[in-house]
């Protein structure tokens, strides 16, 4: 079986994670070369997940003091429009003064 290190589709980056230039449907030299391309492709979603999750931790609580501002912002909104609709207790008592 060939290492990855012998392989000249295998790099390093500066900082030693192997860089695997293979691609899956043409220059895979041997079946554990799928295996080792798989896990590594896997290695990196599962770290670009973690990240992802880290990221939305750190705005979690902007969001929520976004959210709170949002919902002050539109309820103030629907009280200085209220007078445009009127309140269903005025049209009740505007209909009994009729009589």
């Amino acid at each position: 079986m060939i290492q990855c290190k012998d392989c000249e589709f295998f790099d390093r980056e500066h900082n030693g994670a192997p860089i695997l230039l293979c691609d899956p449907y043409a220059t895979i030299k041997e079946p554990d070369c799928l295996s080792k391309w798989q896990l590594f492709k896997l290695e990196r979603l599962t770290s670009a997940y973690e990240s992802t999750l880290r990221l939305n931790q750190r705005f979690a609580p902007i969001q929520e003091k976004m959210f709170r501002y949002l919902e002050r912002e539109i309820d103030d909104a629907e009280d200085a429009d209220s007078w445009k609709y009127g309140s269903e207790n005025d049209d009740d008592d505007d209909g009994d003064d009729s009589r």
